[in-house]
């Protein structure tokens, strides 16, 4: 598909039409106010996954950096020979959504996220939040800047390591601007191609990142604590037109002719040859006097938009190597990455030379909170979880792989899938880090009194228990590794430029990445790759059945597994994934933790502890052992979770799909009633089930029996609707 926002929004899928709005008395309204976790509840994970990057002195300490293994992976400096995987919060705070808490908040919040499970923390637009309000360059906010600095002494006491934007905002540390979060000025693109911008990102680099923390007593870009720069947020040439587009503008900014002119000018001996490699140029166009045009249309495929890729490939790895030089020159011993996001082979190229490779991606993207924005009310299990794979083909193997952002968006009623879809297949993928975009990921109560913070939106998880739900599974299913990483490898083979076409907005084959449904997926050089069963070039001779076929005449792949892609049912090489898009459901099934995301049409499904044998509507389920180890077979506790749908009160559309938003309503949230029959393959002498409140309260139980485990859950109890309940098997 040549638009390009399909690549943005990752919203190709390929359900049916979604079903009617849903009867308002099925929507049972939260009762809770306070969210932070009581500590040692069932979702209190801060026993479960400690830190390990805690020292005696309780704190990152020095020595106890990430840094990458020979292989790739991510590992802490102490323990190189044990992967390990970061769970991140993201902290993309604005005035709308509160700011940066005070001190006393920040030491509420960073232990809040070490209970939920976070290692990580990512923080973005904070070029935006110094500067809200002022009138001069690089004129911090005096207060801005010390909550900052105090909420990164408070991460690093929780054990939470931090990844920070060198730039996130089109406005940078100017002065003077009132539309720092908004895609104003053109910063992000001459920081590629003018000195005196460059030297704007290099002075905010010095005067936040190598400014002493008061709070540390350590500059941040010296502090262990940092694992990750990523030098500019969504940098890429390209990606950066396609966020300026306007009616009437042209679609390449005229700052790149002279670039792009003297570029060709090295490549092509005169006119006359670059016309024959062009098929021909217009009449005014002389390489000679620098005349070059640029594509009027980025959508229309040729040779001049070859030459336009080739040319921001060398543009963007220069100017990443400028930026990434600089940070060196200060100090910093942490890695970089830059260029998060944009899934296309140009771009891929760009970051070949990157020491980690840092991804965002979205399913059923949304424009903004605008009355009229709309969604495509798709499901991402019924598209194949595409939004995962166009990321999983852009990595570089043997490097560590970022995911930045991701979010399966409200108001999509299909989010439950979500926390099943990305936690799952990022840990089969062995992916370092995994980060669901948000202002925030956690908020500590609420009715806070910000505009976003008064009703559920999109890109503001911390309010909504079905995205909650999702990332209390992630802490088990990713960070604990519930999840096996991939025992084989499938490199994707790249030789360079020889593989850009005449299409700026080319990318790798859905029909190829589908590959990452079963085992783990790669770039590669084409020549390291050998005799490896591999994807070669040209792509469109590859096909994924035949090289599934490959896979298991080589005994890669067992001869047993189910994978059937004409079919659309997809099992991974290590038996605990299965995905079928037709019937929209995803299971995974691994000796800690059992999950199933369904649609009601597609039950009964048996996993290996659990079946789900019924259910009144769509959702998630899912059960982990709370046990040391985590055992389903053995364990006594279980963290059961039931996912359906979430709204605000009041909340309207302009269609019966509910695809386009008229309002978006207020608080208390609303969860839709659901209830699901369930049965567990264990038996006991006494067995009970109680409903855990949003903050891990345990309610009265709601459930008990003997001998066999079966019975069926409702969401709609009289302590009011929750997401979470104990599950508990007692000796007598």
């Amino acid at each position: 598909m040549k638009r390009l926002l399909s690549s943005l929004a990752a919203v190709l899928a390929l359900t049916a039409n979604a079903p009617c709005a849903i009867a308002a008395d099925q929507w049972l309204p939260v009762r809770e106010v306070s969210l932070e976790i009581r500590p040692g509840s069932p979702l209190d994970f801060s026993a479960l996954l400690p830190s390990r990057a805690i020292g005696p002195k309780g704190s990152i300490g020095a020595g106890q950096r990430v840094v990458a293994r020979q292989d790739g992976r991510l590992a802490l400096a102490q323990a190189p020979e044990e992967p390990e995987r970061l769970f991140c919060a993201s902290l993309a705070w604005s005035p709308a959504s509160g700011g940066f808490p005070d001190r006393a908040g920040a030491d509420r919040y960073a232990e809040q996220l070490a209970r939920h499970g976070y290692n990580i923390a990512r923080l973005t637009f904070l070029d935006a939040s110094l500067m809200s309000g002022r009138g001069k360059d690089f004129d911090f906010d005096p207060d801005t800047l010390d909550r900052i600095h105090y909420l990164l002494a408070a991460l690093k006491r929780n054990g939470i390591y931090w990844i920070i934007d060198g730039m996130t905002s089109w406005r940078g540390a100017y002065g003077g601007y009132d539309d720092r979060w908004d895609p104003a000025g053109n910063l992000k693109l001459a920081l590629h191609l003018d000195d005196a911008a460059l030297a704007h990102w290099k002075t905010f680099t010095e005067k936040f990142l190598a400014r002493v923390n008061p709070h540390t007593g350590i500059a941040p870009i010296h502090d262990d604590a940092l694992a990750l720069v990523i030098l500019v947020n969504e940098n890429g040439i390209e990606f950066e037109g396609v966020v300026q587009d306007r009616p009437g503008k042209p679609p390449y900014d005229a700052m790149l002719g002279t670039a792009f002119n003297r570029w060709l000018a090295k490549r092509y001996a005169s006119t006359a040859a670059l016309s024959k490699a062009w098929g021909g140029l217009g009449w005014t166009e002389r390489l000679e006097n620098g005349s070059i045009a640029l594509p009027g249309n980025r959508y229309a495929d040729s040779a001049r938009m070859r030459d336009l890729q080739a040319f921001f490939i060398e543009v963007e790895t220069e100017s990443a190597a400028r930026m990434s030089q600089a940070l060196r020159t200060l100090g910093y011993k942490g890695l970089i990455s830059t260029y998060n996001n944009w899934p296309t082979i140009q771009t891929a190229l760009s970051r070949r030379g990157l020491e980690a490779v840092t991804m965002n991606t979205y399913h059923d993207w949304i424009g903004g909170y605008a009355p009229g924005s709309k969604l495509l009310q798709q499901s991402s299990v019924g598209d194949g979880a595409n939004a995962m794979r166009m990321i999983a083909a852009a990595r570089w193997l043997g490097k560590p792989f970022i995911v930045s952002e991701y979010d399966h968006l409200f108001w999509n009623r299909y989010r439950y899938e979500g926390g099943l879809v990305f936690p799952a297949y990022a840990a089969l993928q062995g992916w370092d880090v995994l980060c669901r975009h948000a202002h925030g990921p956690i908020i500590l109560a609420y009715g806070e009194p910000y505009p976003h913070k008064r009703a559920m939106l999109p890109y503001a998880i911390a309010l909504d228990p079905v995205a909650r739900a999702g990332e209390t599974l992630s802490a088990l299913l990713f960070r604990r590794g519930d999840v096996s990483t991939s025992r084989i490898t499938i490199p994707f083979a790249v030789r360079g430029e020889d593989d850009l076409g005449p299409d700026m907005q080319a990318r790798e084959p859905e029909k190829l990445t589908d590959l990452a449904l079963v085992g783990r997926i790669g770039l590669q050089a084409a020549d390291r790759i050998g005799e490896q069963i591999a994807v070669l070039q040209p792509r469109d001779a590859n096909r994924a059945a035949a090289i599934i076929d490959r896979l298991k005449k080589s005994g890669a792949l067992p001869q047993g597994n189910a994978t059937d892609i004409a079919a659309g049912l997809y099992q991974s090489d290590t038996g605990e994934i299965v995905l079928s898009r037709p019937s929209r459901q995803l299971r995974v099934s691994t000796p800690a933790t059992e999950a199933l995301a369904f649609s009601a049409q597609s039950l009964p499904a048996r996993l290996g502890t659990m079946s789900v044998d019924a259910a009144e509507g769509d959702g998630l389920v899912a059960l982990a052992s709370l046990d040391r180890p985590a055992s389903l077979a053995k364990g006594s506790r279980f963290l059961l979770i039931f996912a359906t749908d979430a709204r605000n009160t009041g909340m309207t559309f302009r269609d019966r799909q509910e695809k386009v938003i008229e309002d978006f309503g207020r608080l208390p949230v609303l969860i839709r009633k659901g209830q699901v029959d369930l049965r567990i393959n264990r038996t006991a002498p006494r067995w009970q089930l109680s409903p855990v409140s949003l903050d891990g309260t345990v309610k009265p139980p709601i459930t008990r029996g003997t001998g066999p485990v079966s019975f069926r859950l409702s969401n709609d109890l009289p302590t009011g609707p929750t997401t979470y309940f104990l599950l508990e098997l007692m000796e007598s």
